[in-house]
């Protein structure tokens, strides 16, 4: 599997679909980790929404699905690093808390309006994403609070120095 000739490669001369799988070092990561999740719980609720006779909230699970694998493919190849007019913490902040109210809303109205297996499979499954979606955006906020705080604290050093 760890081709010595493949290593030495330059970038060049790899594969174009090489390009879009994620390394190890991505995957390990809490970040990887979580938006993988995501994405699997999005695709798997999405299936059970399109199985049941809840099918009008299927849409909801499509687009989160779609939109963490975006998520997802732009961290993995470090697409976020390339585009600087984004502010990509606040946008994974609204996809988070944006993503964990409608699969709240959506899986609440599964449970109480359709009485299928697949429309309770996908509200358990939509209650299990709320929680992901919940844990990333709990993440993100503290990262945010600890990025303004350290930039609060660099801010004050001058102010100090002209009053000192």
């Amino acid at each position: 599997m760890d081709d010595p000739e493949s290593a030495e490669q330059p970038p060049a001369q790899r594969s174009a679909l090489s390009a879009l799988i994620p390394g190890r070092e991505f995957l390990a990561s809490r970040k990887g980790q979580l938006l993988l999740a995501e994405w699997v719980v999005s695709l798997i609720t999405f299936i059970c929404y399109v199985a049941s006779t809840a099918v009008s909230l299927m849409t909801v699970p499509l687009i989160e699905f779609l939109w963490a694998l975006f998520t997802f493919f732009a961290y993995s190849t470090k697409l976020n690093e390339q585009l600087k007019g984004i502010f990509w913490p606040l946008l994974d902040f609204i996809r988070c808390v944006s993503a964990a109210i409608i699969y709240f809303v959506i899986s609440l109205v599964a449970v109480s309006k359709y009485s299928c297996g697949a429309s309770k499979a996908a509200a358990v499954l939509g209650f299990i994403a709320t929680i992901v979606y919940a844990f990333d955006f709990y993440i993100i906020f503290n990262d945010l609070i600890e990025f303004l705080k350290k930039g609060d604290s660099t801010d004050d050093e001058p102010q100090r120095r002209k009053s000192g």
